[in-house]
């Protein structure tokens, strides 16, 4: 497993590299020569160790919460075209059934001034009628 430059040599529970002594890669294995000396440095080395691990931990957070929020805003903008494209369809037909609607409420109309028109010539009919009878009945009262 290849480490990145910037990323901490981790320890060998965690996917580091270390010889047969134990000592980490590129570290050189010291031999113990004071008890009180060693204890010290191993504490100042452990210590490094856990904020570099924390370090590089944050660096990995940081980067995976980056990534989640590019996706994120491109779901968003994905959601964003494809309902303009849906609301623009949804327009498209708006207008046409307008359209429809338009050119049916202009034949109801044509339908209705027809209709008044019929009326119209019908009641000149009953009135023509009814001037004819009353010539009749005026014709026989005269005989």
């Amino acid at each position: 497993m290849a480490q990145s430059p910037s990323a901490p040599p981790m320890p060998p529970a965690m996917g580091g590299t270390s010889d047969d002594h134990g000592s980490f890669q590129g570290v050189p294995h010291a031999a113990p020569a004071k008890p009180q000396k060693d204890a010290g440095v191993t504490r100042v080395l452990s210590t490094n160790t856990v904020g570099l691990i924390k370090a590089w931990e944050e660096r990995e957070k940081a980067k995976l919460e980056n990534k989640a929020n590019k996706r994120l805003s491109n779901v968003g903008t994905w959601e964003r075209s494809k309902q303009a494209g849906i609301e623009a369809q949804q327009r498209k037909y708006e207008e046409k059934l307008e359209k429809k609607k338009a050119l049916y409420f202009e034949k109801m109309q044509n339908k209705i001034a027809e209709l008044h028109k019929e009326a119209e010539e019908k009641r000149m009919m009953v009135q023509a009628a009814k001037k004819e009878e009353c010539q009749k009945v005026e014709e026989m009262a005269e005989k």
